[in-house]
């Protein structure tokens, strides 16, 4: 039987807690594959009372069974993911077994980091927010055909391709008054290009066909979140790769016809890290009370998160560009307490009343407008059956069901992977 490849991947502004879910959900899966986005990745996942942060490397690598694999539309920092792997090592996990990277993925060299602070910090009050991780810069030389890949590391010019493109970043950063040492950054990056070669490296594209034409099943794992895609997000202040479903198509090789479920993860809230638009922002007492019960602050940069009411216009708009077909809700246990709790249902747009998301969404042209539910007091995090959820939680469940026509089929009740609600 030929199988579809499922799409898994966050309908906000990314931090939904996709690698709980892809935790939870691998023992049902081959492989899970990684399709697009890099370092700026913070995947966590929780077991057995330890807390794992993982930023490059697919969420089912503590499962003995799946296969992980790093497609071509993921850019890499040898450095980040030399030490990511080396922390899966000492824990006993057998990373070179079960971990392909993709040929074609493409690297993220030191030059990239400095054009990405000096670019940041160039723009002063306009600044986008980014993780100064070197995403933006790398994926502006993949698509301007300068880009040094995973496959170029096994080929006798590699240093030559390298020296070119730094030759070109350092034009660049000419044109900034930015004080930087690249020589100071090199050696560790060469060290850790030394050490990838211990890996796997595969043309995935071959690898993840195959696998669907020989019944194998696939999951993709999306980073980040639909609304910081960088066509049909929050533009400019998005990333730098398509973060929704149509991404795994380009990020892994798959044909749209392989495509089967699409998983939309998200908060029962709403979250956002740094700069851009947030129309349900709760800059006041709530905000800071949701921020601080829900630990939210980022997983890779350790920023304090945005807060807001949950955006249904919002949802409901990533859902139809990712052709979701079912809904996880996370952090539900963050909401106890809460004598009523908000959902923005519609928008007043320049003075009508919409349903949808618009193209500009910035304050001065949008303002949300909300409904008010009752909220529930009960501790929700030891709850192991939808029978023993609080009745207020259901009818906020319902609600959301139909005002978004999909159906949640996972509510989660707390970090730990056997915190989880199913409730289809």
């Amino acid at each position: 039987m030929i199988n579809k490849a499922d799409v898994l991947l966050g309908l906000q502004w990314g931090d939904e807690g996709k690698g709980k879910i892809v935790d939870v959900l691998t023992p049902n899966y081959d492989i899970i594959a990684r399709f697009q986005g890099g370092p700026n990745a913070g995947h966590t996942l929780e077991f057995n009372g330890i807390k794992h942060v993982l930023h490059t490397i697919p969420s089912g690598i503590f499962h003995p069974t799946a296969i992980n694999v790093i497609g071509n539309g993921v850019v890499i920092d040898p450095v980040i993911f030399k030490k990511e792997i080396e922390a899966l090592l000492k824990l006993g996990v057998d990373v070179k077994s079960k971990l392909l990277i993709s040929t074609r993925a493409h690297l993220i060299l030191p030059s990239h980091r400095l054009l990405d602070a000096a670019s940041e910090a160039a723009k002063g009050k306009n600044k986008i927010g980014s993780t100064l991780k070197g995403i933006g810069p790398t994926y502006m030389d993949k698509t301007g055909r300068n880009g040094l890949r995973i496959g170029d590391i096994e080929t006798n010019e590699f240093k030559e391709k390298y020296d070119t493109l730094v030759e070109k970043h350092k034009q660049i950063l000419s044109f900034y008054n930015y004080e930087y040492n690249l020589q100071e950054l090199e050696p560790i990056w060469f060290e850790a290009i030394e050490f990838l070669k211990q890996l796997q490296f595969s043309e995935t594209e071959h690898y993840i066909n195959s696998a669907i034409k020989d019944g194998k099943r696939v999951l993709a794992e999306g980073a980040q979140g639909s609304l910081l895609d960088v066509d049909f997000g929050s533009y400019p202040f998005v990333t730098s790769s398509n973060t929704i479903c149509a991404g795994a198509c380009n990020g892994l090789g798959i044909p749209p016809n392989k495509i089967g479920n699409v998983i939309g993860i998200f908060k029962a809230y709403c979250t956002r890290v740094g700069s851009g638009p947030f129309p349900t922002e709760l800059e006041n007492e709530t905000g800071e009370k949701i921020r601080q019960i829900g630990k939210e602050f980022g997983s890779t940069t350790g920023r304090p998160r945005r807060t807001g009411w949950l955006d249904i216009p919002a949802l409901k708009y990533a859902v139809m560009i990712n052709g979701v077909t079912e809904l996880m809700m996370m952090k539900a246990d963050v909401l106890s307490n809460f004598e009523n709790i908000e959902v923005c249902t519609h928008y007043n747009y320049n003075g009508k009343v919409i349903d949808y998301l618009p193209y500009n969404i910035d304050p001065s042209y949008l303002k949300p407008i909300t409904v008010a539910l009752k909220g529930w007091a009960e501790d929700l995090t030891a709850i192991d059956n939808k029978s023993k959820l609080p009745q207020t939680l259901l009818e906020y469940i319902q609600f959301i069901e139909k005002t978004v026509e999909i159906p949640i089929s996972i509510v989660s009740v707390g970090p730990d992977r056997t915190q989880t609600i199913r409730m289809k």
